[in-house]
């Protein structure tokens, strides 16, 4: 049972992230900056999200002393093509018209800064879809809210419902969060 000794800053304002957190009973708090979330080119997926994630925790550094600073990014990866958030509905039914009926990556980085260190890590995860119709994807596009996601899709949503056929890996993952691996790293602070 991880002890909670610090107190906890969730550098994010995703609510799937901040529902993960709540659910795995810890205490926290919101606290949010701007960071440019740029990145050298080059890197590979799981470089991409781990690069972002420590750009945001060290927008942190003075409040390493007194607590715990979480934070993570998550990027969706289709034949090695980022799929980041969609810009506009055009952009976010290209996006899953590409991961209709196939299998795309997602990699979530989280760095903990606290004290003297940035202790960083990242998941991936396996995710098939089923081959969705113009008219599913325009309806997800319509009733929900995929602009603020990687790869236009939030897996809680309907669509993981009916179109994610299985994942290899994590789910919370998938949700912008690996919560095992998170808890592991919480519980050897």
């Amino acid at each position: 049972m991880y002890t909670q000794s610090l107190p906890i800053i969730l550098a994010s304002k995703s609510p799937r992230r901040q529902e993960l957190l709540a659910l795995m009973d810890l205490d926290f708090k919101v606290v949010l900056k701007e960071v440019d979330e740029s990145y050298p080119e080059g890197l590979s997926p799981a470089e991409i999200a781990v690069y972002i994630a420590e750009k945001k925790a060290n927008a942190f550094i003075d409040e390493r002393e007194n607590s715990i600073v979480i934070t993570a990014d998550t990027i969706v990866a289709y034949e090695n093509e980022i799929l980041g958030k969609p810009e506009n509905a055009e952009h976010a039914l290209e996006m899953l018209t590409k991961l209709s009926g196939s299998r795309h990556e997602v990699y979530t980085g989280v760095s903990l800064l606290y004290a003297e260190q940035v202790l960083s890590f990242y998941d991936i995860t396996e995710v098939y879809f089923k081959t969705l119709t113009q008219e599913q994807i325009k309806y997800y596009i319509e009733n929900y809210n995929p602009y603020d996601k990687a790869g236009a899709y939030g897996v809680q949503d309907w669509i993981g419902m009916v179109a994610v056929e299985r994942i290899e890996g994590s789910y919370t993952n998938v949700m912008g969060l690996p919560t095992e691996k998170l808890y592991s790293a919480l519980s050897a602070i």
